[in-house]
């Protein structure tokens, strides 16, 4: 018999228990996997190269999703950041609106990405994924370069005073669902990180677009930069 004290820990991707794997290149920067596990299928849409040191990962909602908020700002990191040669992986929850498993899936989308040379993640979430992102980024540990909250619920991040990567959180201030001050809630729980107030802006954050591109265009790759060459 196996000795469990000499086990090797189980990776988040084995907590899964996959049962099958499809994958299928949409493009030539695009390929579309899928996990099957017995609580329910995995989608990610992987961006850019899959064997890329720096790889972002982008959370939906509590109603799951690719696309992200702001008119599809996620499809469009994808493909700004792989020009940059970061990887981003956009992953849709086996159970949307279960944090535990929302937190696993993402998890698991970052072992992936490890066992093939991912090495830095930052974690980036909309609304009830704002949660997601950073318990993720809190297991991630060391491996977490940044968080990255859109409109987050405060709902969640009770652990978030575990967080020591940075974080930058972007909120409306005409959001209908979740006021700004959640935002500033979770900063006050973490204890660092810059709230931003994106002024006339919904919870869908549809008029930020471009901000938002170009905001996170510049913060993230940053975070991947060794200590050293971090700006101010």
């Amino acid at each position: 018999m196996t000795d469990p004290t000499n086990a090797s820990p189980r990776q988040p991707l084995d907590e899964l228990q996959v049962l099958a794997v499809q994958e299928k290149a949409i493009t030539d920067r695009v390929d579309h996997v899928e996990l099957y596990t017995m609580k329910g299928l995995l989608t990610l849409l992987w961006h850019g190269p899959r064997d890329a040191h720096d790889v972002v990962l982008l959370c939906g909602g509590a109603m799951g999703g690719l696309l992200g908020p702001a008119d599809g700002l996620y499809a469009d990191l994808g493909e700004q950041f792989t020009d940059a040669g970061i990887g981003s992986i956009r992953i849709s929850y086996r159970t949307p609106n279960n944090l535990a498993r929302c937190v696993a899936d993402v998890t698991a989308a970052a072992d992936i990405a490890a066992r093939v040379g991912a090495r830095r993640f930052v974690v980036v979430g909309h609304s009830f994924g704002g949660a997601v992102a950073i318990n993720a980024a809190i297991a991630l540990g060391g491996h977490a370069a940044g968080v990255v909250t859109l409109a987050t619920q405060s709902a969640g991040c009770e652990p978030a005073h575990l967080l020591e990567a940075p974080i930058l959180l972007l909120h409306g201030d005409a959001d209908e669902l979740l006021p700004p001050e959640a935002s500033n809630v979770v900063r006050m729980l973490v204890g660092h990180g810059d709230v931003e107030i994106l002024p006339g802006d919904n919870h869908l954050l549809r008029h930020s677009n471009r901000y938002l591109l170009d905001r996170l265009g510049e913060w993230i790759p940053l975070r991947f930069r060794p200590a050293g060459d971090l700006a101010i």
